[in-house]
């Protein structure tokens, strides 16, 4: 069963699915139509799930499911990220796209890949205050308290050890 991600409980499992690249208004309205649709079927075991999508920063997809109504299956899992997979083929855009990304001051978003992180905090781009987007968090509640965080509160902190010693 779909329903707006507001009305989701904080409590509500969530996965973030982070964009290779911005995506525009039309892309964004193709994702919530199709995501609205699949999720509206969206089962576990025969047992419907109460669901629901929402695009952030026109770079994340973000889904969720209130694990209160009913435990999502290791099966309907794999269907959602089949989905997600899907969605990617027709705009096309890859959605797992495993870079860092960050907030620029301009309010855009800006990622670095894995192999460019250590020459990004060297070079002072990505300093401990950089806000990063927390792509890591588990619920809604962590979602809504801790999807912007300080570089230096994130996983990317081991980078900067070396720089402070």
């Amino acid at each position: 069963m779909y329903i707006d991600f507001d009305k989701l409980p904080d409590t509500a499992r969530v996965w973030v699915y982070q964009a290779d690249r911005p995506l525009s208004d039309g892309e964004v309205k193709t994702i919530n139509e199709s995501l609205q649709l699949t999720l509206g079927q969206w089962a576990a075991h025969g047992q419907p799930l109460l669901a629901s999508a929402q695009v952030l920063e026109n770079r994340f997809v973000v889904v969720g499911v209130d694990e209160g109504y009913t435990l999502p299956s290791g099966c309907s899992i794999d269907a959602s990220v089949r989905t997600v997979q899907e969605i990617g083929r027709q705009i096309p855009v890859d959605f797992f796209d495993r870079s860092v990304a960050v907030q620029e001051t301009s309010g855009s978003v800006q990622t670095f890949a894995l192999p460019a992180l250590k020459t990004a905090v060297i070079d002072g781009v990505l300093t401990l205050d950089t806000p990063v987007f927390n792509t890591l968090v588990k619920t809604k509640a962590e979602l809504l308290s801790a999807w912007r965080i300080r570089a230096a509160d994130s996983w990317l902190k081991r980078y900067f050890r070396p720089t402070m010693a």
